[in-house]
């Protein structure tokens, strides 16, 4: 009886699990390679293995104890600009998502519509506009639109309501964007930051094109540029200087999983 009742279990439920530790175990084994690798002795591509024949910290204290290696500084210089660019990525759209979702002004659908065919097109295409933006204005602001779409969707959940009641009380409009819109809307703003931040936080190709001082690299530009030629790599340090940088993002991945579902998902309801 038993086996008939393991074998009814695996028909209705135990295949899920098997495809689940399927797939969880393709998404942790990289993470563990790279992890055991970075204590590896000596570790290149031809000899890695998930568990090292021997163990050393020479991979970490290089990234810290190294002058020619200013590690933390280019950790700090990623931290910097990630939190600039979600700051700002935040405020520009979550304005631009105000607008579309409550003010009524000709070309609205339009400007939506072009959000969302621009979007369509890969992120590298505007690295030349980017980069003559650059020099002729000195700043560049990270406005995405997709973010826009997002918020605005998240905003299409709140009620018109509140916006009404908030008119007949003399609320301008500002102030029902400050007081009433902005603060219900914090959970799609804390995941626009979110990825904003990781986004800005792993990007290689922008920085490398407008970082040429080695103490303004990100530690993307860094770690590639010192450690990384046509014919050789240090991947014992590549995989330390990964773990470093990785594990505060996943820690604030962590903390603010619910926020993130709980955005993503109420800002794709309307849009």
């Amino acid at each position: 009886m038993e086996i008939f009742k393991f074998v009814k279990w695996f028909k209705e439920y135990g295949w899920r699990h098997i495809i689940g530790l399927i797939f969880v175990t393709f998404a942790i084994y990289p993470i563990l390679f790279v992890l055991t690798n970075s204590f590896a002795d000596f570790a290149n591509l031809t000899n890695s293995k998930l568990i090292p024949d021997s163990l050393t910290l020479k991979h970490y204290k290089l990234l810290s104890g190294d002058p020619l290696v200013p590690y933390f500084k280019w950790l700090y210089n990623t931290y910097k600009v990630a939190f600039i660019a979600g700051v700002f990525n935040v405020f520009l759209g979550t304005l631009a998502a105000f607008a579309f979702s409550r003010l009524q002004f000709r070309g609205r659908r339009a400007g939506l519509l072009t959000l969302v065919i621009v979007q369509m097109f890969p992120s590298f295409l505007a690295f030349v506009a980017i980069y003559l933006l650059f020099f002729q204005i000195s700043d560049v602001a990270p406005f995405m639109g997709f973010n826009s779409w997002l918020i605005k969707g998240f905003m299409d959940t709140i009620s018109p309501s509140l916006d009404e009641a908030a008119k007949v009380d003399g609320a301008t409009e500002y102030q029902i964007f400050s007081k009433i819109i902005a603060p219900l809307s914090r959970p799609i703003l804390v995941v626009i930051f979110v990825i904003t931040f990781i986004g800005i936080y792993s990007d290689f190709i922008l920085a490398a094109i407008f970082l040429k001082d080695k103490n303004l690299w990100t530690v993307a530009v860094g770690i590639n540029t010192v450690f990384v030629d046509d014919f050789n790599a240090d991947w014992g340090v590549i995989a330390a200087s990964s773990v470093i940088a990785a594990t505060p993002i996943a820690t604030l991945f962590i903390f603010f999983q619910k926020q993130i579902t709980g955005g993503l998902t109420a800002g794709s309801v309307k849009g």
